[in-house]
């Protein structure tokens, strides 16, 4: 129980870096009933089918004994934040046309945190509550329980 109070019109968006769904307090903040009025999908696949390459490798010195290898990008991980920045794209969007008042974001801490970085005092002006968690797969129902009850 979270205790989190949603008025009527309010909205919770639950995230994960690759889907994102938008739902909107039917209800009031004593009986809510959460409505998704948009779900957004972003194909990520796993970085071993992004990267085609194996990390680098660089040397040290002109003698060339010590070598080491460079970090690889992870696409997958990268895919994550731009996906985040989409979503607080359109979130800002939003609640510049005064289309929400309220706004709860669940999403894991990772996107969560990616997702911080891009509000700005619009967005962060509507948001009375962060829920670190994973939710994106788990029935409406069950996110009125988890959330907001």
């Amino acid at each position: 129980m979270s205790g989190i109070k949603l008025k009527h019109d309010g909205w919770l968006v639950i995230a994960d870096g690759e889907k994102a769904l938008f739902l909107r307090n039917e209800g009031d903040e004593v009986y809510p009933n959460l409505e998704v009025f948009r779900e957004l999908e972003h194909a990520n696949p796993p970085d071993r089918e992004q990267s085609a390459d194996k990390p680098g490798r660089l040397s040290n010195g002109g003698n060339g004994t010590h070598r080491s290898s460079v970090q690889e990008t992870d696409w997958h991980r990268v895919e994550k934040q731009r996906f985040a920045k989409e979503v607080a794209d359109r979130l800002h969007k939003r609640a510049l046309n005064g289309r929400f008042s309220q706004l709860v974001v669940v999403a894991p801490p990772t996107v969560l945190g990616d997702m911080r970085k891009e509000w700005n005092k619009t967005v962060r002006e509507r948001i009375v509550a962060e829920v670190a968690k994973d939710l994106t797969h788990h029935p409406v129902h069950e996110i009125e329980k988890l959330v907001l009850n």
